[in-house]
């Protein structure tokens, strides 16, 4: 007797956050047995930074139109160190505040402008780790008038008209936490498991481990499950924050997220993985245990053949899912026409049953007004004019004959 498990493993785990689906990487054990669920990044930016310094830099740029159209690199400065210059001449000339990165303040100081100095300038501000870059543009003009100095927007980038032989700063402030020093980088760099059981919603995912690139851990849950778990102590060394976990039972199955946040860069990364835990299989015996002679074989009344389970994994097609769709558009559809001829059944018996309704009221009102015209007699006779010398007595008899007339024309009329 064989039995076969058949395991629908879907291709797509359940949407994120954004509504969009993830996809998850189906991984099938055995009870008892351990999972490595793998979350490497091989890229700098998930590890630990131990040049920081060098990441972050400021150079100013300059576009000069004379003789001809030509840029000039003027000088860059990183955290801790001071201002490089490519040209000697610019020694004492040029120069940026020392503070610039703890205050975001990369303003580019100029004293005695002169008239080599005008041109278009350019601060970059580049994040080699975060991979992220900045620019400010200034047009820098120079004058002998006094009178002519000034500084406007020109719709894409700010003009300076200064004074021949001034100092002035071309002002670049950016005051952004990337930019600056004072942050504990190690505390921005975090990695985290969340474990989604089968039936519940991604937002009710349980936290099992979080992971800090100073060296932090924070493990969440009962004892029990967090013997279970490991990461390597060196992850962050070496990028690898793959998740392993121990003794599988039946209730460790369902989607395990490992997600990588560098909230000090703004970037975010997300593997999924379907977990499926399956019974043992039943072990062969191999030819070295049957020529054993101290293995003395059991009397056995009757063979029977144990059970042989067999896992397929059978992952699902897009073409099914439009089948599928297609079945649900069929249904509702002929659940809508049955709708719609039962309601059309019922308003023409409706308009039949008024329509016979009609008619006999009007028959009703006919005969009710041919019964009606027969007091009027009554009332025409009663209402002739009578002689004014006629005694009581006479118009008492004369008003009983009359009375029996109009009696008789009635019942004369009803027999008609």
């Amino acid at each position: 007797m064989h039995v076969v498990f058949v395991t629908l493993l879907p291709a797509w785990a359940q949407g994120s956050g954004n509504g969009r689906p993830l996809q998850a990487e189906n991984i099938t054990l055995a009870v008892g047995s351990r999972a490595v669920l793998p979350c490497r990044s091989p890229r700098a930016l998930w590890t630990q930074d131990r040049l920081r310094d060098r990441q972050r830099v400021v150079h100013w740029d300059v576009i000069r139109n004379t003789p001809k159209y030509r840029v000039e690199r003027l000088l860059d400065m990183s955290p801790g160190a001071r201002p490089r210059l490519y040209d000697s001449a610019n020694k004492g000339r040029l120069s940026i505040p020392a503070s610039a990165f703890k205050d975001g303040n990369f303003s580019l100081v100029i004293t005695n402008v002169a008239q080599s100095d005008r041109g278009a300038y350019t601060c970059n501000l580049h994040h080699h780790y975060c991979q992220n870059q900045q620019s400010v543009r200034i047009q820098l003009n120079v004058t002998k008038s006094a009178l002519k100095q000034k500084r406007y927007w020109d719709g894409e980038k700010t003009v300076l008209v200064a004074l021949l032989g001034s100092s002035l700063a071309l002002p670049c402030v950016n005051r952004h936490p990337l930019w600056r020093d004072g942050l504990q980088e190690d505390q921005q760099q975090v990695v985290h498991w969340d474990f989604q059981p089968p039936g519940v919603r991604p937002d009710r995912a349980e936290r099992l481990v979080d992971l800090y690139a100073s060296g932090e851990r924070r493990d969440y849950g009962p004892l029990a499950a967090r013997n279970k778990l490991s990461v390597a102590d060196d992850a962050f060394r070496l990028g690898d924050f793959s998740l392993s976990i121990s003794d599988l039972r039946p209730l460790d199955r369902g989607l395990y997220s490992c997600h990588l946040h560098h909230h000090y860069c703004g970037l975010h990364e997300r593997r999924v993985f379907r977990l499926t835990v399956v019974p043992w299989l039943a072990a062969e015996p191999t030819a070295a245990s049957e020529a054993s002679p101290n293995d003395r074989p059991e009397p056995r009344i009757k063979d029977v053949d144990s059970p042989h389970v067999v896992n397929v994994i059978l992952p699902e097609h897009r073409s099914s899912h439009a089948v599928q769709h297609v079945g649900y558009f069929l249904a509702a559809f002929l659940l809508l026409a049955f709708v719609g001829v039962a309601i059309l059944a019922l308003t023409r018996r409706r308009k039949k049953r008024g329509l016979a309704y009609h008619l006999r009221g009007y028959d009703e009102r006919s005969v009710s007004y041919e019964g009606e015209r027969s007091p009027d007699c009554a009332e025409l006779k009663s209402r002739d004019p009578e002689p004014s010398g006629s005694d009581y007595k006479n118009n008492l008899l004369k008003e009983r004959d009359m009375s029996k007339d109009c009696n008789k024309d009635f019942d004369g009329k009803l027999w008609k």
